[in-house]
């Protein structure tokens, strides 16, 4: 036992206006209580601040989640929108599709395919001789096709020829018979072909996806010369075909017809 008694602690308080001092007497056992109930409280606000901070944080998550999901949302319209629109215009291809379904022309239809070695006899049975020029009177295609663009001249921007919208690889064929000057690359015409067919007229064959002669080749008329494609600046495959009289553009339209 403590011979003095139990241990207390005197808190004394003394006014400065000199009014009357206070004492408080607390035990040890007391005191320790204080500062057990202090340090829990402690604890209690550090854990309760912690918590807030945590909240806040996932508060904070989540708004971004909201603005992430409705921008998601915009996108979504966004492409429901594009997708009707790719849809539509999947349409109108089939439709133009239907246009260009390959069919020879009745009666004018006849092609020459190109024959071993590049050359032919002359006076062979349904053609002109190789030798033999003629002016181009000749659709230039072995199918109607679809012409998207007319000769322009004395403009801005002239169009030298006609644009005819065809499959690609359809058959193109020489307009009139004559002597292949010129098989090439061009940036603007992509592959392409130039037949001289004599008396001051050529002809040009662009955007094709092979050729199928030689420079300095013969060919006759309706014969097979290339394939139709969209190479140099073309967006969508078809035939460019050029009539020139001594180096100047003839609309093609004036000396060929287009099949029904």
């Amino acid at each position: 036992m403590n011979p003095l008694g139990p241990r207390d602690l005197t808190i004394m308080v003394v006014p400065d206006d000199g009014s009357v001092s206070r004492s408080y007497r607390l035990t040890y056992g007391r005191v320790r209580l204080l500062i057990a109930v202090g340090l829990v409280a402690g604890i209690m606000f550090v854990g309760m601040a912690g918590s807030w901070w945590y909240l806040a944080a996932r508060a904070t998550q989540v708004s971004d989640l909201e603005v992430r999901l409705e921008a998601m949302g915009h996108a979504q319209v966004r492409l429901e929108a594009v997708a009707a629109d790719l849809a539509v215009a999947e349409a109108q291809y089939a439709r133009l599709r239907s246009l260009l379904v390959p069919s020879l022309p009745p009666g004018d239809g006849g092609i020459w395919l190109p024959l071993s070695g590049g050359s032919a006899s002359d006076g062979e049975s349904g053609g002109v001789g190789v030798s033999g020029a003629t002016i181009p009177n000749v659709w230039p295609l072995s199918e109607k096709g679809l012409i998207t663009q007319g000769l322009l001249q004395g403009v801005e921007g002239d169009h030298p020829g006609l644009d005819i919208a065809v499959q690609t690889d359809s058959y193109i064929r020489a307009a009139g018979g004559g002597k292949v000057v010129e098989v090439g690359t061009d940036e603007v015409y992509g592959l392409f072909v130039v037949i001289d067919h004599g008396e001051g007229y050529s002809t040009v064959y662009a955007h094709t996806s092979a050729q199928m002669v030689e420079q300095g080749q013969q060919v006759r008329e309706r014969e097979v010369i290339a394939l139709s494609g969209s190479s140099g600046q073309s967006t969508a495959p078809h035939l460019h075909f050029e009539i020139l009289l001594n180096g100047s553009a003839v609309d093609p339209l004036t000396m060929v017809e287009q099949p029904n």
